[in-house]
């Protein structure tokens, strides 16, 4: 293979987002094809060097960057089956991102810089995927960290996105602390940053300490991934652009660490207890996760956490042993999940807020967004997971492998001894995916039909449409953010026009990525197909987890679906809701007008519901641990600075001045008195010398 191909990969949308930069202000006219040109290119060149590179191959090429009194950095590119499938993922879904960002943000001033920002941020998850040598994937890491920065924080004029911004880069830095000693300890223990001579001395036995690097490593997988206890920043990243959450939350920078983990999973088979840790962390975030997916009222915040229990399963895979599995469901939640993002994007385009309550109260919605409704019904389908779509086999994939861990037959495929994962975090990960399944099946199920089969929309009547807005959209529900008040929102400034159809470019990209949300999984079930990618072990659900799992998922359809017709019916019959809070008014009506919103959240998590709507307060204990004492301690070394060291400082330059004042006093001018002055001196000096 002419490593010119791998090579141009990552740069031309980095040479893409430097030309957007430069000329994009000065010509608008050229944004566009600068933003989406290089990135769809890379995407066509990514598919290109995998299908080159073929199954079962590996191509490893490196040149020493620059020597370092110890082990050495080299520019090293290392392709395989798995950076192979997740570099045409990335370049799939940032080339739908792209075009999709001309439509969704047309008359933005600042999307020459967006989609710089895109296009850059796709260069470094393709570094990342590309890169032989972990210094060099640290560059690419960081830069991501730095390009989430910007894009959550897109629309600086607002709070939200200034706060979500800054506290998505800050929590990921806190996880990137410990992350960056984990790869110095690694990089000395190996003797090179070479990934493939660290994975050389992990089979040999030769790293000193695997389970410190191991927990250090986690550390920074926890923040970029989202997962417990650093997981916080993700529902909060809502605020950015639409677009920017499919890219970030589905397929790039999220993925980046369980990428990692998959990469790297022979140091971690050395250490039992950190593949325990990794366990319990994936099984909080899932179940965790889940629970508070079913209680928000914001779309993109459902998705987002959403995102967090998805990437739980991933952990969870890898815990157990199996990174095939892991990256198999990393690659089908990263097509459907991105389809999620992008569909709601629409909908809330049409819709003009966020919040599934006040969508609710839409009449004719999915009759507005058809491309929209039918590719969210695939995607949920898949995030479910129900056969045949492709979550089905990849959620089943990370249940079977957690059903081998507990058995004591983990599927390494190779790495590492079965013995090396303990049975504990097979357990633990299959008790909390199987519980996480029926959860996610019922927040799924709730979006759905809150969002486009809720009767209360159908008794808004179609007269209360306010003049200058498309006809189904109600007075007062589509002009602002009517939403729960005490539910977390992340609104987005409104620019689109109801009364306009979503163009072309906003809807194609869906059933784009709707063809791998419904086919890609059947790839997992021939071993000369996706298993022959990757490690060449089995990928088919076993018999008794594909029928738990699917029961499961059935479950908490069916219970979700009681709960809504159960709630549907008091608000047909105009009884109260169950809880005190469950109404949402209507923002130009009087309260008379309200409408109680049937809500089957409520009913499943009855006193839960409220903890989960707000995080379980994972945030306000993190403030009162953590941002409070920073606060407190930031205000005693300003007083200490301003009222005490000044004080010394300015008494200093105080004493100088009076000192010169005094001096001042006996410049007079006047001859006389300096000979005066001079023989006074004389005098006194003879004096002193005499006695």
């Amino acid at each position: 293979m002419n490593l010119a191909l791998p090579a141009l990969v990552p740069a031309l949308p980095a040479l893409g987002a430097a030309a957007t930069l430069a000329v994009g202000r000065r010509s608008p006219g050229l944004a566009r094809p600068l933003a989406i040109v290089p990135v769809a290119v890379s995407a066509v060149l990514a598919l290109v060097v995998a299908i080159q590179l073929g199954t079962g191959q590996v191509l490893d090429a490196a040149t020493r960057l620059t020597p370092t009194g110890g082990p050495e950095i080299s520019l090293a590119i290392h392709l395989d089956g798995y950076s192979s499938l997740i570099s045409v993922l990335v370049g799939l879904v940032a080339t739908c991102v792209q075009v999709y960002s001309t439509a969704y943000l047309k008359d933005d001033p600042r999307y020459p810089s967006y989609a710089a920002l895109v296009s850059l941020f796709t260069a470094a998850m393709f570094l990342v995927v590309y890169s032989g040598d972990l210094i060099v994937l640290l560059v690419g890491w960081e830069v991501m960290g730095i390009c989430s920065y910007f894009l959550i924080g897109h629309h600086w004029e607002t709070e939200d996105a200034r706060s979500a911004s800054l506290k998505a880069f800050l929590v990921t830095k806190l996880g990137d602390v410990p992350f960056l000693f984990g790869i110095f300890l690694l990089g000395a223990d190996a003797g090179s940053f070479r990934i493939e001579d660290v994975l050389r001395a992990a089979g040999d036995g030769q790293l000193g300490h695997p389970t410190l690097i191991a927990l250090l490593l986690l550390a920074g997988v926890a923040g970029k991934s989202a997962q417990f206890p650093l997981h916080t920043w993700l529902p909060d990243a809502m605020a950015g652009p639409t677009p920017v959450s499919a890219l970030i939350h589905a397929a790039t920078m999220v993925a980046a660490g369980i990428y990692l983990v998959a990469r790297l999973l022979p140091v971690f088979l050395l250490s039992g207890a950190a593949l325990v840790v990794l366990a319990v962390m994936a099984a909080v975030t899932m179940i965790g996760s889940a629970l508070c997916a079913l209680a928000q009222d914001d779309l993109k915040r459902v998705l987002a956490y959403s995102t967090v229990g998805q990437l739980g399963y991933m952990a969870g895979a890898l815990a157990s042993g199996d990174r095939e599995a892991s990256v198999f469901h990393l690659v089908s939640h990263g097509a459907f999940k991105a389809l999620l993002f992008l569909a709601a994007g629409v909908v809330i385009h049409a819709a003009h807020t966020n919040s599934i309550s006040a969508m609710s109260r839409i009449p004719g919605l999915r009759k507005r967004v058809p491309d929209a409704y039918w590719t969210m019904a695939i995607a949920l389908v898949a995030l479910i997971g129900l056969p045949p779509l492709s979550g089905f086999f990849s959620k089943e994939a990370v249940l079977t492998a957690a059903e081998h861990a507990a058995n004591g037959e983990a599927l390494t495929n190779g790495l590492g001894p079965a013995s090396a994962v303990p049975q504990a975090a097979g357990w633990i990960v299959l008790i909390s995916a199987g519980l996480t399944a029926l959860l996610t099946a019922a927040y799924a199920a709730r979006l759905f039909l809150v969002a486009f089969h809720s009767p209360a929309g159908a008794a808004v009547p179609a007269a209360a449409a306010a003049p200058g807005v498309s006809a189904g959209v109600p007075a007062g529900v589509s002009a602002a953010a009517d939403h729960e008040p005490d539910a977390p929102y992340s609104p987005e400034p409104d620019e689109a026009d109801p009364a306009v159809a979503e163009p072309p470019a906003m809807r194609w990209p869906l059933w784009v990525l709707a063809v791998p949300t419904m086919g890609f999984g059947i790839a997992g079930l021939r071993s000369d197909w996706l298993p022959a990618l990757l490690d060449g072990g089995s990928l088919k659900p076993s018999a008794v987890t594909a029928v738990t799992g699917t029961g499961l998922a059935v479950v908490g359809v069916l219970l979700a679906y009681g709960a809504w017709r159960s709630a549907t019916a008091r608000v047909t019959d105009g009884l109260p809701a169950p809880a005190e809070h469950g109404r949402v008014p209507e923002q130009a009506g009087a309260p008379a007008a309200e409408v109680i919103v049937a809500d089957p959240g409520r009913a499943l998590l009855g006193p839960l519901f409220g903890p989960a709507r707000h995080g379980f307060g994972v945030d306000r204990l993190y403030s009162a641990l953590f941002v409070r004492p920073v606060e407190a301690a930031a205000r005693l070394v300003r007083f200490l600075d301003r009222e005490v060291v000044e004080t010394y400082v300015r008494g200093s330059g105080a004493g100088a001045d009076l000192l010169g004042r005094v001096v001042r006093l006996a410049q007079t001018g006047n001859a006389q008195t300096y000979l005066s002055a001079l023989l006074a001196g004389v005098v006194l000096l003879v004096v002193l010398v005499a006695v």
